[in-house]
């Protein structure tokens, strides 16, 4: 009977050890799962904080103060600075609560948040100075038990009233990005942080570079939303540049083509009446692409309408467009400009242009280049600018093309410039063919396409033609 009680005891004792360690292990699981919880309770809370940040307090700036405020309430710190590390220096990203580590004894700044954030702001902290250059250079979190009696706080004015003071590196696969620095005890004044809140401080780096991360990523988003807004303000712009229709001038037909390198346009044309006889047509390019160049082509029409009602003769024309353009543009922008005037009582066209590309005639079944001089809008004073032009009669059958150096420039994949030659060889053999202005034109750019590699510069064409009766 003996071994048999021995062998139920055993047995018992067995199950109970069992029934220990399977309670153990299941209370292992409970508290995991409720730390588990809890963290993604505290990330949750802290995204949410960062949304509300954005929408709320002054968008990314105050996700940010958003994210110091988050520290301060969960390490129990009076003040909380977040600093972003770039270029060898720390720079204040966001601030809560009256930081006292800025190096101005102006107590005016924490009358006001924005006071104080923008003193921070202009701080810069580089590597290896003080406390906070400390934790750069070596990448180590710190507690400091009483700052005042500690000599790298003595730059700050109020460093005999500092308490305790910590700080983290942000880290992030293995580098420095910023520092979180608390300071102050909230719950007990003139004591030193505790272990645990220093531990705190450190595990709260991770949600603090989260938020850094999302801030980072949320404002390259607006800054293409930005972009997008501005191109679409450009596009909008362009095309109200651009004439809606064609004139029809009697025997004079004017046809135009303009695609643009980039999402909007610095080539531009335009058709000013300048009186019931004469109208002037105008072909921009204007130096750069994108954006400043559609710009400056706005303020070139712009003015070249406004002269229209005092318009006396075409180098008087271009003499106070280019006035216009030195006083308003800054030295580096300018503008090439080509004119034809058509004169349909007398039949007669004159051509000026500005550091512009040649006119290109076809005439009795012949080329003419015709280059007139003159210096790009812009670029000289009133005094040093002079135009000169050609006038020449108008024959019926006549077909003249101004255009933009992006068609005579474009480069094949070997780096060979389409050139002048090729345009007028194309020009020519087009007009030969009889064929209209429209497919004069698509004869041109598509000669300039199937060479080139790529687009590089804005191309545009306009195409005047005299189609009375020989």
């Amino acid at each position: 009977m003996a071994w048999l009680i021995v062998i139920l005891l055993a047995i018992v004792l067995s199950a109970i050890a069992t029934a220990v360690h399977f309670f153990l292990r299941n209370a292992d699981l409970v508290r995991r799962l409720d730390a588990a919880n809890e963290r993604r309770r505290e990330i949750s809370n802290f995204l949410n904080r960062f949304s509300s940040g954005l929408q709320e307090e002054g968008g990314v700036e105050g996700a940010m103060h958003g994210a110091a405020r988050h520290v301060a309430e969960q390490t129990d710190a009076d003040a909380v600075a977040i600093y972003e590390f770039s270029g060898d220096e720390l720079r204040a990203t966001g601030v809560c609560g009256a930081y006292p580590l800025v190096h101005s004894s102006n107590q005016l700044i924490y009358t006001r948040h924005h006071h104080l954030f923008e003193t921070l702001r202009r701080e810069k902290i580089r590597s290896g100075r003080g406390f906070l250059g400390g934790i750069v250079a070596s990448r180590q979190p710190e507690l400091v038990p009483d700052a005042s009696a500690d000599p790298r706080f003595t730059e700050y004015p109020d460093a005999t009233r500092l308490g305790s003071v910590m700080a983290t590196p942000l880290l992030q696969d293995g580098m420095l990005v910023g520092v979180v620095c608390a300071v102050n005890n909230r719950n007990r004044p003139g004591t030193a942080f505790s272990a645990a809140q220093f531990e705190r401080l450190q595990l709260l780096s991770g949600q603090v570079l989260m938020v850094r991360n999302l801030v980072r990523v949320y404002g390259e988003i607006s800054r293409r939303e930005r972009i997008d807004q501005e191109l679409e303000f450009a596009r909008h712009l362009q095309q109200s540049l651009l004439p809606p229709a064609f004139p029809a001038w009697d025997q004079f037909s004017v046809t135009a083509y303009t695609r643009s390198c980039k999402e909007v346009n610095g080539d531009f044309y335009d058709f000013v009446e300048i009186d019931e006889n004469r109208l002037l047509v105008i072909i921009g390019d204007a130096s750069g692409k994108g954006i400043p160049a559609c710009m400056l082509t706005a303020m070139t029409r712009s003015f070249a309408r406004s002269l229209a009602d005092n318009f006396t003769t075409l180098g008087d024309f271009l003499k106070q467009v280019n006035a216009k353009l030195h006083r308003d543009t800054e030295a580096d922008r300018f503008i090439t400009l080509g004119c034809c005037l058509l004169d349909r009582k007398n039949s007669l066209i004159e051509f000026g242009r500005a550091g512009h590309t040649d006119l290109i005639s076809f005439v009795h079944g012949h080329i003419r280049v015709t280059s007139p001089d003159g210096t790009a809008l812009g670029i000289l004073p009133d005094e040093f600018a002079e135009f000169d032009t050609i006038c020449t009669a108008f024959e019926p059958g006549t077909s003249v093309m101004m255009f933009s150096d992006g068609l005579s420039e474009a480069l094949s994949k070997d780096a060979e410039e389409f050139g002048m030659e090729r345009l007028v060889t194309v020009f020519e053999d087009a007009c030969r063919s009889g064929g209209t202005p429209q497919q004069v034109i698509d004869k041109v750019i598509g000669s300039v396409k199937f060479f080139e590699a790529e687009q590089n510069d804005d191309q545009t064409i306009v195409l005047i033609r005299h189609t009375g009766a020989a």
